[in-house]
């Protein structure tokens, strides 16, 4: 099952700050709703664990994460690849780092294949639980951010 999803997000930080976040892999990591493990392999690639829990499907994911920083065009672009319990998930992701008057807006879009049971729970619960998940990551950046 195919998902795509795109938005903007407002960050109440200097883009400086926003980029240098998203440039570091253990802050990325913290950003993970249920996340239960973090390995940090280089400035480029992690591996995390986190607990996945769409419809019946409800256990540890493992997954390998990179992320691909375009400083010219102060994008960052992710891969996260792995599953569990059956399922895989393949996710390519894009956000772009603008200023705004003080502020900073993320444009970001991605695009998930599920397989596997987590895909066999239905387009509208697997699409509910997507969205509950990008949002929570998204909180917890701006919670991350605010600690700093």
């Amino acid at each position: 099952m195919k998902l795509s999803y795109q938005g903007e997000e407002r960050v109440e930080a200097e883009a400086s700050k926003v980029w240098a976040f998203l440039q570091d892999p253990h802050k990325v990591a913290s950003c993970l709703p249920d996340l239960q493990e973090a390995r940090v392999l280089d400035e480029r690639h992690l591996e995390v664990v986190v607990f996945v829990s769409v419809g019946p499907v409800r256990g540890r994911f493992k997954f390998a994460i990179e992320l691909r920083p375009n400083p010219e065009a102060q994008e960052m672009a992710v891969t996260l690849r792995g599953g569990g319990l059956g399922s895989a998930i393949d996710l390519q992701a894009r956000a772009e780092v603008r200023p705004q008057n003080g502020v900073t807006l993320l444009s970001w879009q991605g695009e998930a294949t599920v397989s596997g049971p987590a895909a066999t729970v239905g387009g509208r619960v697997l699409d509910s639980q997507a969205k509950k998940l990008i949002r929570t990551v998204f909180e917890n950046m701006a919670r991350k951010m605010d600690e700093e």
